[in-house]
């Protein structure tokens, strides 16, 4: 009998992968597989006769026994720390300074670099949707006989409240408006109906296919090397194919959880900042406050960092999924509020009309640089297009790091499906509610002078009855959706800093939901905390994303890497093999008239005289009394193990 977390398997010739336990995510402690020769009695023709194969004891990452307390990794949390502290500091004592030389750096970025963030993000797209498609989709993010750990509905929930749910209500009315009101450069829409059209398949572009295909290459990428190859649940795992284990585990992989550490604090910060503003504009809405300050700003980063340290020290199973289930909730009863309540009709007939003005838009969409629509274009990127691929790269480590925790035991074609299709539509028909809705009354005249994009939704919510219900129901639903993903970031940032433990120590997860408020502030101080601190936001994320980029591009490297040689490609590659194999030699023996059996390796009979199992080939049956080749089964595990 095996002791608790062991797993053992009897292989020729390779090592099975260690396969964390059903239902126990891997986590930081790991020791490698001891392997013993023993010998195993195999039956063929003629009697017995004994082979030698490996045994494989493969010891769990996470198994109780084996993991510790959480073992902080002095350099990756140490420079990270100082770093952000540093950020922090300097942005308090010297805001005008961060801000020029922030500026600066934007607008070199951005003539120099912007085209690599529009090529990468189209890039990631057509990785994820082939590997959906390819052979590689059958494979399993885990044993081959686990089931999903979480139920479907909970699993869509979970994901769509940390990917982007604050953002939805941040832009929900905001961006198709100011498109409809201000089109895109480079479009000259003929009237209305043709401007509407226009600003949704925009809208779509940044929010729906690209956003969530570049979260399904990092968490794809994190739970197959996680819980399919039994690795740390580290972003600088992923590349021990890539870079060897050396170099993984060294001053290389360091360096890249460093740099993911960096991009989800100000991923988060960022969404934390763009929290903040729309609270405070709910405040103004209903009257408590005359002025949305910096001061009013701080105090509501201050509240919502008390509240998700407290979610993330609680756990996933008593925090987020608790959070997301009840925000999902609320967020389906605001949405039908302002279809019912709203241009019902114009909603409906905007959802087949954006979708195909979005596909068909979608290649001039993709391929907009500022060389190729023009010198006005370069300002617009940078607040849109380049914008949100800079804060989806941000928030990958920790979204994809969340989405590769909850999704253990499904394919491969199963979670790209579910993380790109799923979330998709749903932004679909938010956009389509509540964007349509206000390019409706736009255009009749009804939004009145509001102008902010933090004040617009509830703009929109001033002409519905009931507006002060909807309002604080606004506040509430923004405060949960950035709680339920702020906490499992500063999870992903503990975790990053302790060598890959799935429970990181609660001090050292209550530091980083401090430094994230902190660093949220400064960003805000940043564009002004006031009418331009949405600018702080986005030109310092964009910033922070950029090295990021280049990490996803070799993750894509390894993950391909890695894929090639997994055990169910390794098998079909040898089975096919065989087949070829066989085939040949009949063709050659027989002319083409021949059977495929299966069974005893060297081509005899079985000791009772029967075959072991036949099936057909793509051949006729041999004639009577020829000798037909057979195919023998044969055992093969997956490549050797990455200590």
């Amino acid at each position: 009998m095996l002791p608790p977390g062991r797993l053992r398997g009897v292989v020729s010739g390779y090592r099975t992968p260690a396969f964390a336990r059903p239902g126990r995510p891997a986590g930081s402690s790991r020791k490698g597989a001891e392997v013993s020769e023993n010998e195993q009695r195999t039956e063929g023709s003629g009697g017995a006769h004994t082979a030698p194969v490996h045994e494989v004891v493969a010891l769990l990452p996470g198994s109780p026994h084996l993991s510790g307390p959480p073992r902080t990794d002095r350099l990756v949390f140490g420079v990270s720390a100082v770093l952000a502290l540093a950020f922090v500091l300097w942005g308090s004592l010297a805001t005008e300074t961060l801000k020029r030389v922030s500026g600066s750096m934007l607008e070199g970025l951005m003539h120099n670099a912007g085209w690599a963030f529009v090529l990468a993000a189209s890039g990631f797209v057509v990785f994820a949707l082939w590997l959906a498609v390819s052979r590689y989709g059958r494979i399993p993010l885990g044993a081959e006989d686990e089931k999903p750990e979480f139920r479907t509905v909970s699993w869509v929930a979970m994901m769509f409240s940390a990917g982007m749910g604050i953002g939805l209500m941040f832009y929900g009315v905001n961006e198709p408006l100011a498109h409809f009101t201000d089109p895109p450069p480079g479009t000259d829409p003929a009237d209305s109906a043709a401007a509407m059209r226009t600003a949704m398949s925009t809208t779509l572009f940044h929010w729906t296919l690209h956003p969530w295909a570049i979260y399904a290459v990092v968490g794809l990428a994190i739970a197959y090397s996680t819980f399919r190859r039994g690795r740390r649940q580290l972003i600088s795992s992923v590349f021990k194919p890539l870079i060897g284990s050396r170099y993984a585990n060294g001053w290389g992989g360091r360096v890249i959880d460093i740099l993911a550490i960096f991009a989800t604090l100000f991923g988060s910060a960022t969404s934390l900042g763009l929290g903040a503003l729309q609270i405070g504009s709910g405040f103004t809405e209903l009257g408590w406050m005359g002025q949305v300050g910096t001061g009013l700003l701080v105090a509501i980063i201050a509240v919502l960092s008390v509240a998700f340290i407290a979610s993330a020290v609680s756990g996933v199973a008593k925090g987020i999924q608790w959070l997301s289930n009840i925000n999902m909730v609320l967020a389906l009863v605001l949405a039908l509020f302002v279809f019912v309540g709203g241009p019902t009709v114009l909603i409906l007939d905007l959802l087949p009309t954006s979708l195909g003005g979005y596909l068909r838009d979608l290649p001039q969409l993709a391929g907009r640089t500022e060389a190729a629509s023009g010198e006005d274009v370069a300002g617009w990127l940078s607040s849109w297009t380049v914008f949100y691929w800079a804060w989806w790269i941000s928030w990958t480590p920790f979204v994809g790091m969340f989405i590769a925790r909850i999704s253990r035991g499904r394919t491969i074609r199963q979670f790209i499906g579910g993380v790109i299709l799923v979330p998709s539509t749903v932004s679909l028909v938010w956009f389509a509610v509540f964007g349509g809705t206000a390019m409706r009354f736009q255009e009749l005249g009804r939004l009145g002078d509001e102008k902010t994009p933090e004040g617009q939704l509830f703009g929109v919510l001033r002409e519905f009855p009931l507006a002060t219900a909807a309002a604080v129901l606004v506040m509430v639903l923004v405060g949960i959706f950035f709680v339920s993903g702020a906490d499992a970031a500063s999870v992903v940032m503990g975790t990053l800093s302790q060598s890959g433990s799935i429970e990181p120590h609660r001090m050292v997860v209550i530091f980083w939901g401090v430094v994230t408020g902190a660093v949220a502030a400064v960003m805000l101080l940043v564009g002004g905390g006031g009418d331009d601190a949405l600018s702080g936001l986005q030109q310092i994320t964009i910033l922070a994303a950029a090295p990021f980029t280049l990490v996803m591009i070799g993750l894509c490297a390894a993950l391909l890497r890695d894929l090639r040689r997994d055990p169910l490609i390794v098998r079909g590659e040898r089975a096919e093999a065989a087949i070829e194999t066989a085939v040949i030699a009949g063709h050659e023996q027989y002319a083409g008239d021949f059977a495929l059996h299966i069974g005893p390796g060297d081509g005899e009979d079985g000791e009772d005289g029967t075959d072991r199992g036949s099936g057909t080939g793509g051949g006729a049956p041999g004639p009577a009394g020829s000798s037909a080749p057979d195919t023998a089964p044969h055992r093969t595990g997956g490549p050797p193990e990455e200590p």
